[in-house]
């Protein structure tokens, strides 16, 4: 077995709460990146993609478990890593040159020495003659070309990216993808191994050797495998697009087992392990879901879920959201990347907006767990109020502070929309509405 440059052995991130629990964020992880491979870590927001990246550096400390850097632990020993962020990150009172000589310059290298190898690296990602220039006037690929600059300048063993492209054009992140894999493949550039955090599915396969999707809530590792198609990838090949659907049902059915992981011991769960009280609600407005569900309609009920988020010139992460709550309701079913429209769904988006509310209505009490148990405790109060500390308290006990307080602002809106309650902002109450604003009889009425 080849020897991992960084090995973790049951990491786990979380954080203490005044109570006994604690909100767990990674589950106990295990984790190697060997030489000579690009790794790409997938999963849905939340779950933990960027801590796991930064344990691995060694930049933040896990809760549990160890990280190895050569079998010895990363916490006490040198290591030799560097990142690329998302947001370029550079000074914008130096120049490019400058920028790219600061982490030689922080390791005490001399200043002919520094700029030789600034110089040299500079020339390799195609930014000779840049040298002079300050990132304000620099394209945003030129930018995240400086970056990377930056980050093999030290020639680093493992080079950590963490959503580089995400905040480039398409042209723009195609280009760089493509010059990066040429610099890897040639073994242009002075790195070992890459590991990219994305949200792009098309974006690992092209570029991984190996790709890992997390679960979240918390995050885990839900499938790790090898890719072996060759490259240049072929984005139209059978293969390359049943590997692209095989990470969309991973990513969009979080419940199902994949095929290709063992099955999980059986026994008793610790607690960190048991599935989740309360289902974690996707942060999408039911106009979004209306939206969506047209759309379906308009496809003739059915379409693959990538390429419905590139006609609409969205990113995976902005849709998944809106198609995890459409499933959630029972409006459409995800198979293998393909989202399809129920009768209910159709139903939905072919109804006016007081039949549009029923339904959205009877699919929130009936699916989710959060809005039926207040409508409930509504009914059972003589004054039909109850204050949001009582639900946030519940939910406090599960989830961190921040999504506790988007899950009760997503349920606000939602059971506002379906006018299963309202809720008083100055008071922090929710309110059970007198009576049903909208009956059957209304909508008999309505539709003569």
């Amino acid at each position: 077995m080849q020897e991992a440059i960084i090995r973790a052995e049951a990491v786990e991130k979380y954080y203490a709460q005044p109570s006994e629990n604690r909100i767990q964020v990674i589950s106990p992880t295990n984790l190697s990146i060997v030489a000579g491979e690009i790794v790409a870590l997938l999963g849905p927001s939340g779950s933990g993609k960027s801590t796991l990246l930064r344990m691995l550096a060694g930049l933040s400390a896990p809760s549990a478990g160890q990280v190895y850097w050569h079998e010895r632990p990363i916490a006490s020993t040198e290591v030799n890593v560097s990142i690329v962020f998302q947001s370029f990150a550079l000074f914008p009172w130096l120049t490019v040159l400058e920028n790219v000589e600061a982490p030689l310059k922080a390791r005490g290298i001399e200043a002919s020495e520094r700029r030789r190898q600034s110089l040299k690296i500079l020339d390799t990602v195609g930014l000779d003659g840049f040298q002079a220039a300050y990132p304000k006037e620099l394209s945003g690929g030129m930018r995240q070309r400086v970056g990377f600059a930056r980050a093999l300048v030290v020639e680093p063993e493992v080079l950590f990216m963490d959503e580089p492209f995400s905040a480039l054009d398409v042209l723009t992140a195609e280009n760089l993808r493509s010059e990066l894999l040429e610099l890897w493949e040639n073994n242009t550039i002075p790195t070992r191994s890459i590991f990219i955090v994305t949200h792009n599915i098309e974006e690992a396969v092209l570029l991984a050797d190996r790709i890992i999707v997390l679960g979240r809530n918390p995050g885990h590792v839900r499938t790790d495998f090898k890719v072996g198609l060759p490259h240049p990838r072929d984005r139209k090949a059978p293969a390359f697009t049943q590997l692209v659907d095989y990470i969309y049902k991973v990513l969009t059915q979080p419940d199902a087992q994949p095929p290709e992981l063992p099955q999980t011991p059986a026994g008793k769960l610790s607690r960190a392990q048991r599935p989740p009280s309360y289902q974690m609600l996707p942060h999408a407005r039911p106009g979004g879901i209306a939206g969506l569900l047209e759309l379906l309609i308009d496809h003739n009920g059915k379409d693959d879920i990538y390429r419905l988020a590139d006609d609409l010139a969205f990113e995976i992460d902005d849709l998944l959201p809106i198609v995890d709550a459409a499933q959630l309701l029972g409006f459409l079913t995800v198979t293998e990347g393909d989202a399809a429209i129920t009768s209910s769904g159709a139903e939905y988006a072919n109804s006016e907006i007081l039949r549009q509310k029923q339904l959205f209505r009877t699919a929130a009490v009936e699916n989710v767990l959060l809005l039926r148990q207040i409508v409930r405790a509504l009914e059972a109060k003589s004054d039909g109020t109850v204050h949001e500390e009582f639900f946030h308290d519940v939910l406090d006990e599960q989830f961190s502070e921040e999504e506790t307080l988007r899950q009760l602002e997503t349920a606000i809106n939602w059971g506002r929309y379906a006018e299963l309650f309202d809720f008083d902002a100055s008071r922090h109450r929710f309110i059970l509405p007198a009576k049903p604003q909208h009956d059957a009889a209304d909508e008999e009425e309505m539709d003569a």
